[in-house]
C-alpha cells in the first residue's frame, strides 16, 4: 500500500477507532484562517501575570517567591471535592450524576519566559517529580479515581496564559479517553497476557519509520493511528501502569525525552510550537490494572505553517477523524531536525 498517496483507514488498537488518512490533499492551496503570531518576547517576570512568584492572583491570594515548581489549588477549578452526591434519572434517555473532584496547577518555573523545550533537563526533573507527587496524593483520596494530567501550550490551543504551566484534574470518574483505551489494553492483555503497547513498541522499534528517537527509558514516536499533523508519543520501555513506577533513572530520561521532542516541535516551524499534551496512565481506584502501559501524548494543531493549524470540523466532527499528510512522512520531519532549540 502506498501510504504517502492513497487514501486510506489506520486502525487505533488503544482506543478501538479508525481515521482517514487522505495524503493527496496536502497538495491543495490554502486559503484558509491563517493564525495570528503570537508575541515571543516576555519578561523573565511579569507584574500582571497571576501565575509568576509574588503576585497576586484573582482570588486575592499571594504566590510564594517560588524558585522551582509550584503547584496550587486552581482558583476557578472545573471541578469540585465538595460537591454533594446526586444522580438525575428519566427514564433511559436522561441521565446525569454529579461529579467529584480536585483541579490543581503546576507552574514548571517561576520565569514567565521559558517554555518546556527552553528549560533544562534538571528543571524538566522536578515538574515530573511534581507529577508523581500529585499523582499519589490526589490518587489516595477516597473519592479519585482517575488522575488527568496535561499541559496545554499556546494561544491556538486556548492557553490564556503563556507563563510555562500545567494543570491536573482528578475525579470520581474515568473520563472517556483513559476509558477506552483501559478497555482496549484490557481485552489485549486478557487475550495474549501481554502488554498492548509492549507489543506495539517492539514492532516500531524493528520498523523504524516513525520512531523520532530514543534514550535508555523511553521511545518518542509518531503513533501509526495518528489523527493530528504531527501528533506523536512518548513510551516508556519497561512497562509500567503509571508514572509513579518509574525510577530515578527513568524519571531523568523521561525529562530528557519531554525536551527533545518539544525542542524539535519549536525548530519545524522556527516557533513556540502549541500543543496539547496529556499522560494517559492507570486510575486510582485501588486495582492492580496489570493491562495498562502508561503513555505520554502529544496533538500539535499545526499543519502547514507556524500559522496554518488543522481544523477538525465538517466531516471529523460528524464521521471520524481525518489528516492530510502520513503518519510516516510527519515523522521523517520530525526525525531530521535538530535537537538544539532554534533561538540558541
Amino acid at each position: 500500500m502506498n501510504f504517502d498517496e492513497n487514501p486510506h483507514r489506520r486502525y487505533n488498537p488503544l482506543t478501538e477507532s479508525w481515521v482517514l488518512v487522505s495524503p493527496h490533499r496536502a497538495k491543495r492551496p490554502w486559503q484558509g484562517q491563517v493564525e495570528k503570531l503570537a508575541n515571543d518576547e516576555r519578561p523573565a517576570h511579569d507584574p500582571d501575570c497571576y501565575l509568576c512568584a509574588g503576585n497576586t492572583r484573582a482570588n486575592g491570594e499571594v504566590n510564594p517567591n517560588y524558585e522551582q515548581v509550584y503547584v496550587f489549588d486552581n482558583d476557578f477549578a472545573a471541578l469540585l471535592k465538595d460537591t454533594p452526591d446526586e444522580k438525575y434519572e428519566d427514564g433511559e434517555l436522561f441521565l446525569a450524576k454529579t461529579e467529584r473532584g480536585v483541579g490543581r496547577v503546576i507552574c514548571f518555573s517561576p520565569a514567565h519566559n521559558l517554555t518546556v523545550p527552553e528549560m533544562s533537563e534538571e528543571g524538566i526533573r522536578a515538574v515530573v517529580d511534581a507529577w508523581v507527587d500529585e499523582y499519589n496524593t490526589l490518587g489516595a483520596k477516597d473519592f479519585i479515581n482517575y488522575v488527568q494530567i496535561f499541559e496545554n501550550k499556546g494561544f491556538v490551543m486556548g492557553c490564556s496564559n503563556p507563563h510555562p504551566h500545567g494543570q491536573i484534574w482528578a475525579q470520581s470518574g474515568i473520563p472517556d479517553e483513559p476509558l477506552k483505551k483501559q478497555n482496549a489494553q484490557a481485552k489485549y492483555w486478557a487475550k495474549h497476557n501481554r502488554s498492548l503497547l509492549a507489543d506495539y513498541l517492539e514492532k516500531e522499534l524493528e520498523k523504524k519509520e516513525r520512531v523520532l528517537f530514543e534514550n535508555e527509558h523511553f521511545v518518542a514516536l509518531v503513533p501509526f493511528w495518528a489523527v493530528w499533523p504531527f501528533e506523536a508519543m512518548l513510551i516508556p520501555k519497561r512497562k509500567m501502569a503509571r508514572i509513579s513506577d518509574m525510577t530515578s533513572e527513568e524519571r531523568d530520561a523521561l525529562a530528557n525525552a519531554y525536551k527533545r521532542l518539544t525542542v524539535k516541535y519549536d525548530n519545524l516551524f522556527e516557533t513556540s510550537f502549541p500543543y496539547s499534551a496529556g499522560i494517559h496512565q492507570a486510575p486510582t481506584d485501588g486495582l492492580p490494572h496489570d493491562e495498562w502501559h502508561w503513555h505520554f501524548v502529544f496533538y500539535p494543531p499545526l499543519l502547514r505553517s507556524a500559522t496554518v493549524k488543522k481544523f477538525m470540523v465538517g466531516y471529523e466532527m460528524l464521521a471520524n477523524p481525518q489528516r492530510d499528510i502520513s503518519a510516516e512522512k510527519s515523522a521523517s520531519i520530525l526525525r531530521d531536525l535538530p535537537e538544539v532549540h532554534y533561538k540558541n
